[in-house]
Formats: C-alpha cells, sequence, structure tokens
C-alpha cells in the first residue's frame, strides 16, 4: 500500500508541475500583452487616435458578443485538476471491499455468546448463554389487565407506555462462611430484568429468563416507582430458559400485552427495554431492527445443550438486559431478551425469545410450576467427548453417536434394556449425532405415551430396542 502512495503521490506532484508551468506560461503571455499595449501610448497625430479607437470600438464588440472569452485561461485548469482527484478513490474500490468482505467473513465466523444478566465476575459465568423457541399467542380474561397500549408508533410514546412494566429482579444468594459450615447474610449475586405481563387480583406476574433467577436464596424486585418488594419464583425451566416470578401487593402498572412474533419480518423496527449494567440505568431504551426472525444458535443451559430458535436485533443489549422486553412498533411484547454475541469487535448481535413461545410457557409454568415433557429416563453424552479408550467395542466406522451416561432404573428406557455404556445412534430413523439430537427429536416430534424405536450399540453389537415415553412430571 506505501508503494501505491508513493506512485500516487509522484503522479499527483508531477501534474501539479505541469499545471504551474501552464499557468506561468499563460501569465505571462498575458503580461507580455499589457506591456506591449503600454509600450505604444497614443500619439497626438489623427491616425494614431483613429487607429486606437477603431481598436477599442473592436475589443467592445468582441467583448460583448463572446463575454467567455473575457474568462482567463488559467481558471480551467484546476477543474481538470478537480476531476483527476475525483476519479482517484474508483482505483481503491476493489481493494477496499476485499477488506470489508474479509472483516465480515470473520464476524460471521463468531460464536461466542455473552450472558446478558449482570452478574459479580466472581460468581458469573460470562461464557453462559441462554434461550428460546416459539409458540402461540397467549389469550388473556379480560379481567388479566392487559390491554394493546395505545400508540401511534412514535418510540416516545411506547417507552412512556410501556416502561413502568419493566422490573429489575435481583438474584440474592447465601454467602458461604469459609471458616464454618455455616452461611452468612445473603449478598447480590446478579441483576436481570423482568416483564409484569399479569395483573391479578393481588399482585401481578412476571416473566423472565431462567438463567437470571437461577440457584436464587431469594429474589427483590425493583419496580419503577422505586419500591423494592419481595418476589417468588412461580415455576422455572431451564432448557428452555424461561420463569416466572410473583409479587403480591397493589401493583398500579399498565400490564405489556403479548404480540404475535410470527408476524415479525427482517427490517420491522423494534424497541429493548430492560437494565443494562444493573438497576442504575434501569429501563434503558434502545433501538433497532429485527436482523433475522429465525436463527437457530445451540446453547449449553443448565439442563444440558439446547438448540434455541431466536428472533436476532440490532437493538443496543447488554449485560443486565436479561429478560427485558422487545417491542414491536405497537408495543406490543414480541421477544425476551436473552443473550448477544459479545466478542470484541462486534456489535448489534443481539438475540430474544420469541413471544409465541414464551406466551405458551408461562401459563404451564403458572399452572404446574415446571414445563412437562416425555421422558425416556437415560443420561446422554456425544460419542465425540468421551475419550476413544472408552469405547474399545465400538465399531471404528462410528463417529457419532450418543453415549449413556446414566440411566433411571425406574425409566422406561430400563425397562427396554438400555444400559450404561450403549450408543444411541437414531431414534425412529432419524440419525443421532449427539445428546442434543435426542432431546431435540423427544421434545419436538414425540409426546408422552409415545413409543419410540431406538437404535444401539451394546457391547458392540448393532440392536434395536422399543421405549414407551413417560412424563417428567413425577421426576426428581
Amino acid at each position: 500500500m506505501d508503494q501505491f502512495d508513493n506512485e500516487n503521490n509522484e503522479r499527483e506532484n508531477s501534474n501539479n508541475q505541469n499545471s504551474d508551468d501552464q499557468d506561468s506560461t499563460e501569465h505571462s503571455s498575458g503580461e507580455s500583452e499589457d506591456n506591449q499595449t503600454a509600450s505604444n501610448p497614443s500619439n497626438d497625430s489623427e491616425g494614431n487616435k483613429a487607429m486606437d479607437e477603431e481598436q477599442m470600438n473592436e475589443q467592445e464588440m468582441n467583448q460583448a458578443i463572446n463575454p467567455e472569452n473575457n474568462q482567463n485561461q488559467p481558471n480551467k485548469q484546476p477543474e481538470k485538476q478537480n476531476v483527476k482527484k475525483q476519479q482517484k478513490p474508483s482505483k481503491w474500490k476493489g481493494f477496499l471491499g476485499m477488506i470489508a468482505a474479509a472483516i465480515l467473513g470473520s464476524v460471521i465466523t463468531l460464536a461466542a455468546v455473552t450472558q446478558l444478566d449482570y452478574f459479580q465476575p466472581d460468581n458469573s459465568n460470562p461464557n453462559v448463554e441462554n434461550e428460546q423457541s416459539q409458540s402461540e399467542p397467549v389469550q388473556k380474561d379480560d379481567n388479566s389487565g392487559t390491554q394493546p397500549v395505545s400508540t401511534n408508533g412514535s418510540i416516545a410514546d411506547i417507552a412512556d407506555s410501556t416502561s413502568d412494566a419493566i422490573v429489575g429482579i435481583v438474584n440474592m444468594s447465601d454467602q458461604p462462611n469459609p471458616f464454618a459450615q455455616t452461611t452468612e447474610d445473603e449478598v447480590e449475586r446478579g441483576v436481570g430484568s423482568g416483564v409484569i405481563y399479569e395483573i391479578t387480583d393481588d399482585g401481578a406476574y412476571i416473566v423472565t429468563n431462567n438463567h437470571v433467577i437461577e440457584d436464587a436464596s431469594s429474589l427483590q424486585v425493583s419496580l419503577a416507582n422505586g419500591d423494592t418488594v419481595d418476589g417468588k419464583l412461580v415455576g422455572t425451566d431451564p432448557l428452555s430458559d424461561i420463569a416466572v416470578v410473583e409479587v403480591k401487593g397493589d401493583i398500579d402498572v399498565e400490564p405489556i400485552k403479548f404480540g404475535d412474533s410470527e408476524d415479525l419480518r427482517t427490517g420491522d423496527s423494534v424497541i429493548a427495554i430492560g437494565n443494562p449494567l444493573g438497576l442504575d440505568l434501569s429501563r434503558t431504551v434502545t433501538q433497532g431492527i429485527v436482523s433475522a426472525t429465525d436463527r437457530s444458535i445451540p446453547i449449553e443451559t443448565s439442563a444440558g445443550e439446547w438448540e434455541f430458535d431466536v428472533i436476532q436485533t440490532d437493538a443496543a443489549i447488554n449485560p443486565g438486559n436479561s429478560g427485558g422486553a422487545l417491542l414491536n412498533s405497537s408495543g406490543e411484547l414480541v421477544g425476551i431478551n436473552t443473550m448477544k454475541i459479545g466478542d470484541d469487535g462486534v456489535e448489534g448481535l443481539g438475540f430474544s425469545i420469541p413471544s409465541n413461545e414464551v406466551s405458551d410457557l408461562v401459563d404451564e409454568l403458572v399452572e404446574t410450576g415446571k414445563i412437562v415433557r416425555p421422558y425416556a429416563g437415560v443420561g446422554l453424552k456425544s460419542v465425540r467427548e468421551i475419550p476413544p479408550h472408552y469405547l474399545e467395542d465400538l465399531p471404528e466406522d462410528v463417529t457419532e453417536g450418543a453415549v449413556v451416561l446414566s440411566i433411571d432404573e425406574e425409566s422406561a428406557a430400563a425397562e427396554a434394556g438400555i444400559e450404561v455404556e450403549d450408543v444411541i445412534v437414531s431414534i425412529d430413523g432419524e440419525d443421532i449425532e449427539n445428546d442434543s439430537d435426542f432431546r431435540s427429536y423427544l421434545y419436538k416430534n414425540a409426546s408422552i405415551d409415545d413409543t419410540v424405536e431406538i437404535e444401539l450399540y451394546h457391547k458392540g453389537k448393532l440392536k434395536t430396542v422399543e421405549v414407551k415415553l413417560t412424563s417428567n412430571e413425577d421426576v426428581e
């Protein structure tokens, strides 16, 4: 690039020198004419006077007919120089395009995600993320207090109408005493956000992320009016990263109505509201667009790895925004903000759990306290994560599957004869590459009381078993 700069500078200096030479020549010519005129003063003779008057009349007529001839020639040269200067950036267009493409390619390959609840550094895992899937919009009773937001689409109007329903959730945990087998007073472990989505006769329900409230000994909820009240965990689902918290009392807040996340289109305007970096910046409003509506991202949760279907947005989302609201231009809740890609140099990659998924989950959590799913009774790990010497009986050409590490002796899998160290390679004809594939098939394609056909390697030999799925409802 230095070579290119030197060459361009030499060309430009050469052009400037030529221009100066031309200017000098033209100015000298003008001076010569002036000197000639000055060297021939008027004579007293009548012939000379007549000649002078005739020359002056000719000059005046030429000026009237061709006024452009009065313009100095040197003024035209800078115009040529300006044209050349304007054309110079085109030489770099291809080179800069290559650089931009390389940067874009490196950004797309990034896969590090940061947790958005604002935990203290010594108590948090900054590499853990949380997300969710989709479902149908909630139909609330008229007495729920949930009403559509009246707004003309103005960001200020939407913020005015909805911000009071955004709360701060403080995760309190017991402080262990390192010198005794006791615990000291509770300490603040982290701060996240939550959304009041329903008002009851004696309180309100708040939706947030599971990772905001996980492992809390108690919860404190900071309201928009400045009050801090106790929160009660109603139900939570680590796999989907959704939790419901209840607060009691006279909560004078307009809840935020669930919108239909299926109606979102790429490019739609959205607004994020939450508590970035804690309660000092509570109810911060940021604006962006829907960057994509159907992203799938695998995340390791406390219940195992799960592939989340999420909404991608470039609205600013930061630690502390977890559990906060993603709103459409009508002020409706279309997503729960849950994570972002936070590598150095990466901006505008935030993700939200779609409201259609959230609305079904919160109803079930309020009713049962947990999400009921099909249950096989096996604990699995990907073959790729197991040292090879533990899989000596497995044929060499088998490189994918899920290894059984544990089994519930009372489960249908145990009754079907599945044992520890068996390697599951398919279910109902669908290939299983890892433990996440197995869970995904059960939870998305099977139902409680279904009988599934599992193909596995037992002591190096391929066999097929049938397992009648039960429910995780009674599993401790």
